[in-house]
């Protein structure tokens, strides 16, 4: 007898037979740059904990502080019962650290985009996105309802030539790239492509999930790593 949620199951075989299931490793250890998994001990390459702050001992102590003191949770969203005086603190430091006006933080990089985004634009716009962009900022471009038009990876000049096919088409635009992108570890060149919007008036957004304590005086990132603070 078949059943209407058959074809999940045909998905999944589909995939694996593809090479394509996504396997999920099981840790048994904190997060460093050795870890066990599944039962094994194996050197981990492929966390974002770059500067080992997951462990860091003054990390432990403060969240445990902090639990302490407000729970494990707001149990609610933000704009109801849910910012808390440390997250409003948080994001000062944050806002400090960057040298920009103001910060707000969220629960992660992909919700980040997939809220940000249809913000900035939407049906009567354009996006002008990078081809090798995170899956994160093409769901939050789609989300948006905005035209997204794909310009080849870390290339100014093909951002330009597709800024330049799509004049008059659009109420507002907006480009979007990585900064490091995370499959690859390329860097945008933030420098040139932030001379392209700005010469077409075109709104720049970077996610620099990857670029974030890595790059820039302090670790401050991909936009201090150029010096376009302010820009």
């Amino acid at each position: 007898m078949t059943s209407r949620l058959d074809w999940i199951q045909q998905e999944i075989d589909g995939l694996k037979a593809a090479g394509l299931y996504n396997q999920i490793r099981t840790l048994s250890s904190p997060q460093g740059a050795w870890l066990v998994v599944d039962g094994k001990r194996v050197l981990n390459f492929c966390s974002n904990n770059y500067l080992g702050l997951a462990n860091d001992p003054r990390m432990v102590d403060a969240a445990r502080k902090i639990v302490d003191k407000y729970g494990v949770g707001p149990a609610a969203v933000r704009s109801i019962a849910g910012t808390m005086d440390l997250h409003l603190e948080l994001e000062r430091r944050l806002a400090k650290f960057k040298g920009v006006e103001a910060a707000i933080s969220f629960q992660s990089g992909f919700t980040a985009n997939l809220a940000t985004i249809p913000v900035l634009v939407g049906k009567e716009d354009v996006i002008f996105s990078d081809e090798l962009n995170h899956a994160s900022i093409i769901d939050g471009s789609r989300l948006s309802g905005a035209k997204i038009i794909r310009f080849a990876h870390a290339n100014p000049a093909d951002l330009e030539a597709q800024i330049n096919a799509a004049k008059g088409s659009y109420r507002r635009a907006l480009a979007i790239t990585d900064g490091v992108f995370s499959m690859d570890g390329d860097v945008a060149p933030l420098d040139q492509i932030y001379e392209v919007t700005n010469r077409h008036d075109v709104m720049l957004m970077v996610d620099d999930a990857h670029g974030e304590g890595v790059l820039g005086a302090g670790g401050r990132g991909i936009v201090d790593h150029f010096h376009l603070h302010g820009k």
